[in-house]
């Protein structure tokens, strides 16, 4: 890809970042419209994990294979699809008839949001070639999760209570258009210098895998286990699968090779940690808030700034302090404040009481809004950019698949906690469970945060960079 200008490079960061939004903004919003769908739809607590984790589930197990994709036929061309699937699909979201249409269109939405975040994250780091100027531009990229965190709850507040809840999908039209437009005028084309070839058994391991875990952990309280136990069969065999044939693989979907480096096998499990945290507490906050106290959304959401505020606030901190000092502090950060907020929460009752619920959530909100930037910075900068679509592409498969695990386990936990008792009354001993969980994610963070941010970690990371390079040398010329 030629060299742009700065100014040319601040634009294509401003309309990756368009497509990000859209994509973000559409879980935080709908997070708010939960309990409006609901009733509209006679949805259980499972149907509302389904409107949810359907999207996030199709995300997880197709960004890969159109990080490969993009980097193989062009991450522009790729892109351009993405956009003009998803905006389709949010169309036909605000016209569903009812929960199985919607869940069916939002997988919709997905294909064509699962060619957006990680082509784009491509683009932007085959765009911004400086070490320094890369991570600064991550940290605006993470600053615009919190900014739809910020702009989410609001916004889907605002629409729910003087639209209805269809119009969320609205939104995602305009914006989606114009990323279109511009991406047409004003984004360079690239690609990798050698194409990957496409890996279809990797991709349905994948699919398999994803798919039958997230079905087994969701219908679990309210099916018997003869019902769930083949599927969690199917996942463990797509799991041993995976295992087996990917390593065997000259140009595996899921690159093996990229786990030698401990700082890229630390991001993603990081990455899967921060994001099931974040996918339980937005699932766990919207049921308490208008189900529980009963508020409307446009107040749900409102209640929610103090848990979007930090996240806005601190993600481009985040970013300069990785820039400057690395991803150690950002990381330890981010762990501590996750833990110390799920505490609050999963010992405390914290919800009971407007000053911990608020502390609980300026804490989650400053935890989240420093993991985001070191996950991506960390998994994309330590390998050859020829190959920073697929690398690009797991670091967002992990936080697909955190977020959809999240809501599935959370969400079982409160469902089986509830059963058959009075919603209001059984909620917050249900849910301790589920805060516990949180809690745990966030000592995850903390312990790996430390332990793959040291000297050894960015040795390990260095020979995996010399190791991929000289195997993409070799393989362009022929030698195996």
């Amino acid at each position: 890809m030629p060299e742009l200008s700065h100014r040319r490079r601040l634009l294509v960061l401003a309309i990756c970042c368009m497509s990000l939004l859209i994509v973000s903004l559409d879980v935080t919003a709908l997070n708010v419209a939960l309990p409006s769908m609901q009733r509209d739809l006679h949805a259980t607590t499972s149907g509302l994990q389904w409107t949810i984790d359907a999207y996030t589930l199709v995300l997880a197990s197709l960004l890969m294979l159109a990080g490969s994709t993009a980097d193989r036929v062009g991450r522009k061309k790729v892109f351009i699809t993405g956009l003009t699937v998803f905006v389709a699909g949010s169309l036909l979201c605000s016209l569903a008839p009812s929960l199985d249409a919607l869940v069916a269109f939002r997988m919709i939405q997905a294909v064509g949001g699962s060619m957006l975040n990680p082509v784009a994250m491509s683009i932007i780091t085959n765009t911004f070639t400086d070490p320094r100027e890369r991570a600064r531009a991550i940290g605006v990229w993470g600053a615009v999760v919190g900014i739809s965190m910020a702009a989410g709850p609001l916004v889907g507040g605002l629409l729910v209570e003087s639209v209805g809840w269809r119009s969320i999908f609205w939104v995602n039209l305009p914006v989606g258009l114009a990323a279109l437009l511009l991406t047409l005028r004003f984004v360079p084309e690239s690609r990798a210098p050698k194409a990957r070839r496409p890996d279809p058994v990797g991709q349905l391991l994948v699919i398999a895998l994803f798919g039958s875990l997230t079905y087994a952990i969701i219908e679990a309280p309210d099916s018997d286990t003869a019902a769930v136990l083949p599927f969690a069969l199917i996942a463990l065999v797509a799991l041993l699968g995976l295992l087996w044939y990917e390593p065997r693989r000259t140009e595996p979907l899921i690159d093996p090779r990229f786990f030698r480096s401990a700082p890229f096998s630390g991001a993603t499990v990081i990455a899967i940690s921060a994001f099931a945290a974040l996918g339980g507490f937005l699932f766990l906050s919207t049921l308490y808030l208008q189900n529980v106290r009963g508020l409307d959304a446009l107040h749900a959401g409102l209640w929610m700034l103090p848990m979007a505020t930090p996240m806005f606030l601190c993600a481009p901190l985040s970013g300069r302090l990785i820039g400057n000092r690395g991803p150690r502090v950002p990381l330890l950060v981010a762990g501590f404040a996750i833990t110390v907020s799920g505490v609050l929460f999963a010992a405390f009752e914290a919800e009971t009481s407007n000053v911990t619920l608020v502390l609980g959530y300026v804490l989650f909100g400053i935890g989240f809004g420093f993991v985001n930037a070191p996950i991506t910075n960390t998994a994309v900068s330590g390998m050859p950019r020829a190959q920073a679509g697929v690398a690009a592409a797991v670091a967002s498969t992990s936080r697909q698949l955190g977020q959809t695990l999240g809501v599935a386990v959370v969400g079982a936990v409160l469902a089986s906690g509830v059963g058959s008792s009075p919603y209001r009354t059984a909620f917050v001993s249900a849910a301790r469970p589920g805060w516990w969980i949180i809690t745990a994610c966030g000592l995850a963070i903390l312990a790996l945060g430390a332990l793959t941010s040291g000297r050894w970690a960015r040795g390990t990371a260095e020979r995996t960079a010399r190791r991929l390079q000289s195997n993409e040398v070799r393989e362009a010329a022929g030698v195996r």
